[in-house]
């Protein structure tokens, strides 16, 4: 399974996020949250679900980009990238 990245397009933090996984050459699925529902349902049940979320939640913040792996990991920091994907 790659990884897939759910993502709003507007979000300063996702073309820093991006820029990255193209520079340790990440291969990822691409889920844009606010282009459709069925897109904001998918990244909310994950959201809702997933305890990487818990602090950014009870600050009232919704946390694009991040990135899901195989294991069920979920990366929200861009300086984590490296220590997962370097080669």
């Amino acid at each position: 399974m790659k990884p897939i990245l759910y993502y709003a397009e507007q979000c300063p933090d996702t073309a820093p996020f991006v820029a990255e996984l193209k520079r340790l050459d990440v291969d990822y699925e691409g889920v844009e949250v606010l282009s459709s529902i069925p897109n904001l349902k998918q990244w909310l049940r994950l959201r809702d679900r997933h305890s990487a979320f818990d602090n950014v939640k009870a600050q009232g913040y919704a946390d694009f980009p991040a990135l899901l792996l195989e294991n069920d990991r979920v990366i929200l920091d861009v300086n984590l990238l490296v220590e997962r994907f370097k080669k």
